[in-house]
């Protein structure tokens, strides 16, 4: 709806070159996505790896200091379902965003909106592998789901995803410790909602007050990141049980 306006948006710095590109990509790829036969698939398997993620790190996601911030990943960042017009609004205010907002943050929203691009595009190739091998997507093992992982071939892009959540969350750590930024959100609600931004507003505000809520953010994705690259490990080693790990991880 809004890649013209992406398209015509001026850019200067290497951080908003990144970002209108990726944005174009995520653009190009929702209307591929929406229009699959496999839409449905594509959100069956990314529900199932959403709980697959809360039962791996249980421990963490049942922590009082972690839930909120884990839960916001899983929901807002991870499995985006019904984020249409909040991304929509991202394309519609991104001349603005790259006028107003200082170039390292232009840097992190890139980082996001890679993330979900690399994220969904894995799920619908995983989508399109299920299909191809007759299996139904309601019914996903986690013997079927690591064979169709280790059948894709994408471990550099698996690999980049793990990177894209350790080095956004450092960021988005450091960014929300800055008690202005709350205000401003705030401040901003009423005019966000006047400008029909409320759905991006509230994933943003969402967003802070989760992080806000955490404390040693630093240490919980260093814990998040050593554990999935040992399951990524098992699984490409065709381990039995590869989502059951060691207490100390």
């Amino acid at each position: 709806m809004y890649r013209e306006r992406l398209v015509a948006t001026e850019v200067q710095s290497e951080n908003a070159h990144r970002l209108k590109r990726l944005l174009l990509e995520y653009h190009d790829f929702r209307q591929l996505k929406a229009a699959s036969p496999l839409l449905d698939d594509t959100r069956r398997i990314a529900d199932w790896q959403a709980e697959r993620l809360k039962t791996t790190h249980q421990d963490l996601y049942r922590h009082p200091g972690y839930h909120t911030g884990l839960e916001f990943l899983l929901t807002d960042l991870y499995a985006p379902a019904g984020m249409t017009r909040r991304d929509d609004n991202i394309d519609r205010v991104f001349p603005k965003m790259v006028k107003w907002l200082p170039d390292h943050l232009l840097a992190t929203f890139a980082g996001l909106v890679e993330l979900n691009l690399l994220t969904q595009s894995l799920d619908l190739e995983l989508a399109e592998w299920f299909d191809r091998q007759g299996m139904d997507t309601g019914s996903i093992t986690p013997a079927s789901w690591c064979e169709g992982y280790r059948a894709s071939g994408q471990l550099p892009a698996r690999h980049r995803q793990l990177e894209l959540v350790s080095d956004t969350g450092q960021q988005l750590d450091r960014y929300v410790r800055n008690r202005t930024l709350g205000w401003l959100l705030s401040m901003t609600r009423g005019p966000a909602e006047m400008a029909e931004l409320g759905d991006l507003h509230s994933f943003l505000h969402r967003g802070y007050s989760a992080f806000r809520k955490m404390d040693k953010v630093d240490l919980l994705i260093e814990r998040l990141i050593s554990r999935e690259r040992q399951v990524m490990a098992n699984i490409l080693k065709g381990h039995p049980e590869p989502f059951t790990l060691p207490g100390d991880l």
